[in-house]
């Protein structure tokens, strides 16, 4: 009967995270329509751009929805390390991000960086943490 529940929960798991998976691809496919459509597959027009961010929009929230289940179905120790990881990145997030604006308002940075290099470093920061987590309490 236990083995019975632990293939029900490990079953339930890899649902949830096929899932989040699918989320994270349908929301990264509707982002890069949403930037890249206006000049490369619609020329500018208003009504399509806009229907793409709503698209976006809309994934976004199943993305969100989704990784509450995710969060929801993972063992004690899976969240912890999780909750870790997103911790550090929320402060990584906040803290350089507010250092790099209070910096750019003082006129003390020369190079200005394109917006797409924060996510870009806060998906770094938070594989990492979740590396280190892993490491840490595996």
């Amino acid at each position: 009967m236990q083995a019975q529940d632990q293939t029900d929960i490990h079953r339930d798991s890899m649902q949830a995270v096929v899932r989040l998976a699918l989320w994270t691809l349908a929301w990264t496919s509707t982002l890069a329509l949403a930037r890249f459509g206006p000049k490369s597959l619609w020329d500018s027009q208003p009504v399509a751009s806009w229907a793409a961010v709503a698209g976006n929009l809309a994934a976004g929230i199943g993305w969100i929805v989704a990784h509450a289940r995710y969060l929801r179905g993972i063992d004690e120790l899976q969240r912890k390390i999780t909750q870790d990881a997103l911790a550090v990145t929320l402060g990584v997030g906040w803290v350089g991000g507010f250092a790099y604006f209070v910096a750019d308002a003082a006129d003390l940075i020369a190079y200005r960086a394109n917006i797409g290099v924060f996510p870009a470093l806060l998906a770094v920061v938070y594989i990492v943490a979740i590396g280190v987590g892993s490491l840490r309490y595996g």
